[in-house]
């Protein structure tokens, strides 16, 4: 393709850092780059603790252990998300309660969450789509309501905010990704943050495979052992010295992804002021992090038939989550509720290129070719 759908971005500094680390003798985890990006989110972003991990996969996974997710747990998520979601809690034997997407936007819609709240219920988990923010004061409420913990999906959702607070800031714990998707990479990473003090010792525990490592080498204890569950769930020196370059050029990626975000707008929105399709709806309590690019066809033929026009013109695009509720595992666990809006999604969300590199002369050429198929 001439055009590919996703290209990761180097700042540049990703080869000195790392030659710092490989100068150190030091390469496994928890060394003097993790403690930089530890840094960067507790103190700059104001998050109360975070972990490193290697991937947002492992982070939830980690969330699901915290809470003490058991087998008759019930945990509320979307079905129009990436399996990681649910997949976390599932490992731990929860039943997944999937709740349908906005008419709005692909987030969790609030209006129904009530009705899907049990005596089992334990946990929900919103999903920030496209870093956009979920109605969080509903959602909030609720688990103030019925006792309930939240965990935040925020793999997409870096530098994004709900009214002035940050995303990955409000639940009990969150969730980010870095894989090479995302706006900040580290080819693959995550990170846990946890904003409820109760969780933050027995954190460090079940990231170091259950043992009390990361106390003892801060002269805590005179050894370690083992303490509880967990898993290795701590990335390299290697990963986090990726990862701080990254965090060191996040004001000017942002800026550029932004300038591409609103350039993909204002190409397209006479196409939606016509009726041909839908784009992206940021609601006013939500920021935009340009995460993703998206619009709404009006059908899956529509929008498959879209995406080959856009392959034949060198353009790569790509649709994105199927439902959950519908998946070969989770069909006959799911009880047969339509969730219509979630299947909407699946079928008619079509996602265009949007990386560092894209230049406005090749978002120029996307929006021309979208345009003249929707005039054919």
């Amino acid at each position: 393709m001439d055009i590919p759908f996703n290209k990761p971005f180097l700042t540049g500094k990703e080869i000195v850092y790392i030659k710092q680390v490989l100068s150190t003798g030091k390469f496994s985890g928890d060394g003097v780059y993790t403690a930089k990006c530890h840094e960067f989110f507790e103190k700059d972003y104001g998050f109360k603790k975070v972990l490193l991990t290697t991937s947002c996969t492992d982070a939830l996974e980690m969330a699901a252990i915290l809470l003490d997710i058991k087998e008759g747990d019930e945990v509320i998520a979307p079905s129009f998300t990436f399996v990681s979601t649910v997949n976390a809690f599932v490992l731990r034997g929860a039943k997944i309660v999937f709740a349908d997407s906005n008419l709005e936007n692909p987030n969790i819609d609030p209006e129904n969450l009530e009705s899907l709240i049990t005596s089992k219920t334990k946990v929900i988990v919103p999903v920030h789509y496209a870093g956009i923010a979920c109605d969080m004061d509903r959602i909030m409420a609720l688990a103030n309501k019925y006792n309930l913990y939240v965990v935040e999906d925020a793999a997409l959702a870096i530098d994004s905010y709900y009214k002035n607070q940050r995303l990955g800031s409000i639940g009990h714990l969150a969730a980010f990704s870095f894989h090479e998707t995302k706006n900040i990479i580290s080819g693959e990473g995550g990170m846990l943050v946890i904003n409820d003090e109760r969780f933050i010792k027995r954190a460090e525990i079940i990231r170091e495979k259950g043992t009390n490592r990361s106390a003892f080498y801060r002269g805590e204890v005179n050894k370690y052992g083992w303490m509880d569950i967990g898993s290795s769930f701590l990335p390299s020196e290697i990963t986090a010295a990726f990862l701080y370059s990254q965090l060191d050029g996040l004001e000017n990626i942002q800026k550029k992804r932004k300038h591409i975000w609103r350039k993909y707008m204002e190409g397209l929105e006479e196409l939606e002021a016509s009726g041909v399709v839908r784009l992206p709806v940021i609601p006013d309590y939500a920021t935009n992090n340009a995460n993703i690019f998206y619009m709404i066809c009006k059908s899956l033929q529509q929008r498959t038939d879209l995406m080959k026009v856009l392959a034949e013109n060198g353009i790569a695009s790509a649709f994105h989550y199927l439902s959950l509720h519908k998946s070969p595992y989770y069909d006959s666990k799911h009880g047969g509720r339509e969730l219509t809006m979630a299947d909407n999604y699946a079928n008619c969300l079509l996602r265009l290129p949007l990386y560092y590199e894209l230049t406005d002369i090749q978002i120029s050429r996307i929006v021309a070719v979208i345009k003249v198929f929707f005039k054919s």
